[in-house]
């Protein structure tokens, strides 16, 4: 399927910097909280990511991920995930995050 330029453009992808992680075991796939920084503009938003095979909480602090910021808040259990986290699965099915190759400016949008 193809979709014109404009049909990509709506969907808002922008690059935050994770600033608190921690576990998320109410989730019924192994899950992370995440609060990320998309800077001044945007501010601090949350998002649950079932990425808990290959990261821990710890070494996420500091990392910069690409998230979708225009869907729809959804409520996860008592959590409130405000931004799709992206990954691509990798052999075995578990998430691997999308992330810039550099260091870019936290809210950055991607095009």
């Amino acid at each position: 399927m193809t979709i014109a330029y404009d049909d990509f453009d709506k969907v808002e992808i922008r690059v935050g910097t994770i600033v608190r992680a921690e576990p998320f075991p109410e989730a019924r796939k192994p899950s992370l909280k995440l609060w990320l920084d998309f800077g001044p503009a945007l501010g601090v938003r949350k998002s649950a990511a079932q990425i808990a095979q290959h990261y821990d909480p710890a070494g996420l602090v500091g990392r910069q991920v690409a998230a979708v910021m225009n869907f729809p808040p959804r409520q996860i259990g008592k959590f409130m995930s405000e931004v799709l986290v992206l990954g691509f699965p990798d052999a075995a099915g578990a998430v691997v995050l999308v992330a810039p190759e550099r260091a870019v400016p936290a809210g950055g949008r991607m095009f």
